[in-house]
């Protein structure tokens, strides 16, 4: 079992501060794989200050593959780790995600992507993670886990388009992000919690982390309630369509506006399926 660290509540629960990411008591770096058979920590792999906040964490399907994926928030980065020759656990980073610089009020600053969720297919052959603050979806081709291929891609709100930035340097695309609207909807926010179907073409995204960094960082959402949409997936060649006549609002919850996070299929989905081998 590997789980890994996010940082001290009294911290985080007060919101993102950035001073607080070079502190090793407020923000973790580090994954701690454990052993079942004697319930003791086995090791702890430190991934350093490009690992800070490591969040999601998933091994891959194959039972008898000892290796899996860990998104790590604050830099947009995503590790590999696995079992090296000597049986011991390693992490190489596989998916480094530029900041984009904007500007607001006078001001110059840079953004991060926050990698806030990440899943495989149950094939193993996709993975998929949510770049919170930049707003979008991403499809990776993992058939060769050391190098990971983008092959689709979908924007879906963020800040610089939500709160009004200007964008003066992004280091992966030319064109600039776009309002998203579905069934007469804004989707505030950003894409957040994913959820993929077991046949690995209906992939689900909810708009909300955590209260108090929604709060933070997309008011207007939390005012108007957050959203879960539908992205449909070319399993074959890779690729993803945003499904127009889909949408769950939940600024119209009787009791609303609520904001939605983890999503579940009923009969078993990506992340709550595995499987143990018999030899």
């Amino acid at each position: 079992m590997v789980s890994t660290e996010w940082g001290t509540p009294k911290y985080f629960k007060k919101g993102f501060q950035p001073g607080d990411i070079q502190n090793p008591d407020r923000y973790g770096t580090c994954l701690n794989f454990y052993k079942w058979s004697s319930h003791e920590l086995e090791q702890v792999v430190d991934l350093g200050e490009e690992g800070c906040a490591p969040l999601e964490v998933r091994f891959l399907h194959n039972p008898k593959a000892s290796e899996g994926f860990v998104g790590c928030a604050v830099y947009a980065n995503l590790y590999r780790f696995y079992k090296n020759d000597e049986n011991l656990w390693k992490a190489d980073k596989v998916i480094d995600i530029p900041a984009k610089t904007v500007v607001k009020n006078g001001v110059e600053t840079k953004i991060n992507g926050l990698i806030s969720d990440i899943l495989l297919s149950l094939d193993d052959k996709y993975l998929y993670f949510s770049c919170w603050l930049h707003g979008d979806v991403r499809q990776y081709d993992v058939t060769d886990t050391k190098n990971p291929k983008l092959v689709g891609r979908i924007q879906l709100g963020g800040l610089v388009v939500n709160e009004n930035l200007q964008l003066i340097e992004d280091k992966e695309f030319t064109e600039p992000p776009k309002a998203v609207t579905v069934k007469g909807k804004r989707l505030y926010g950003g894409p957040q919690m994913l959820q993929l179907s077991l046949d690995g073409k209906r992939l689900f995204v909810s708009s909300s982390l955590y209260s108090p960094w929604d709060k933070q960082f997309y008011t207007q959402m939390v005012k108007e309630g957050g959203w879960l949409v539908k992205i449909d997936v070319d399993t074959e060649n890779g690729g993803m369509k945003l499904d127009e006549n889909f949408l769950v609002d939940f600024g119209k919850e009787p009791n609303g506006p609520v904001l939605p996070h983890e999503i579940r299929y009923p009969g078993g989905d990506c992340t709550s399926d595995i499987w143990l081998a018999k030899d």
